[in-house]
């Protein structure tokens, strides 16, 4: 059982939902990135993804590719980014970590050797937003039996016939991405979702967290009240990026993890 599993099997006892949130690792720069993975958990945050900066995000909207640029200008590297995992795991070894990025870092710096480094720094689980199922054996199965989850997206065009394909080979929670298009493009609407959410968990039993276009609290306790979870990203970059100090981000992180758990 990774800490994901372990995670999310405590949350359903106490019948509550997850609040995950994304950070640029290295935004703005490695010092202030690690006091702010570091303060998440106290600020209520169950499990964290934590990017790894990358030249071409075909994903992500403008907030989150302009913080990889920041990350990378400030020398932020893969290696780094493990570095950091490391060191937050210094004072907490429960809270889970999801590294969510490219494949490209990957590949170049090897399968099995990034298997075993991410696994020696902490990391519980993987997105990898450009590895389709189809290429499983590339990451998605030696993953696995290194021991990290590897966490899938299914989007609003996963049809009924493509979903079954995504959810083979997927661990930990199933990330729903709750609209069409990039990070931070528009809003998520709970009514959308809920069938959505349905729809997936009538061919699984993993957890079904939603992100992309959720960016205050009371969304994330609409989203979380018709799912597993609530993801919130671009809308906590965007107060990085603003300047705004460690406190306050982690002030705003803990009204939107407040909202997620009230649902």
């Amino acid at each position: 059982m990774t800490r994901i599993d372990a995670k999310f099997a405590d949350l359903a006892s106490r019948g509550q939902k997850a609040f995950v949130t994304y950070v640029m690792a290295g935004d703005p720069d490695y010092d202030t990135s690690l006091e702010i993975v570091r303060g998440l958990p106290a600020a209520g945050v169950d499990v964290i993804e934590l990017g790894v900066p990358f030249t071409d995000p075909m994903a992500d909207g403008a907030t989150i590719q302009l913080a990889g640029q920041r990350a990378l200008e400030g020398g932020m590297t893969l290696q780094r980014t493990l570095d950091l995992a490391r060191a937050f795991r210094e004072s907490d070894d429960t809270t889970p970590i999801v590294l969510m990025g490219y494949y490209n870092p990957i590949y170049s710096r090897g399968v099995d050797r990034f298997l075993q480094d991410a696994k020696a720094a902490g990391i519980d689980g993987l997105i990898v937003v450009d590895l389709p199922p189809e290429e499983d054996a590339e990451l998605c199965i030696p993953a696995q039996k290194a021991g990290l989850n590897f966490i899938r997206l299914a989007t609003p065009t996963t049809d009924d016939k493509r979903l079954p394909k995504v959810l083979q080979n997927t661990s930990g929670f199933v990330y729903y991405v709750s609209i069409t298009g990039i990070t931070g493009a528009a809003n998520a609407v709970a009514t959308d979702v809920g069938p959505e959410v349905a729809r997936i968990k009538s061919q699984t039993d993993l957890p079904i967290i939603v992100g992309f276009g959720i960016k205050t609290p009371e969304g994330a306790a609409d989203i979380a009240r018709v799912a597993d979870g609530a993801v919130v990203g671009s809308a906590i970059v965007e107060k990085i990026a603003k300047g705004q100090s460690p406190a306050d981000v982690l002030s705003f992180v803990k009204s939107l993890a407040d909202g997620a758990h009230s649902a």
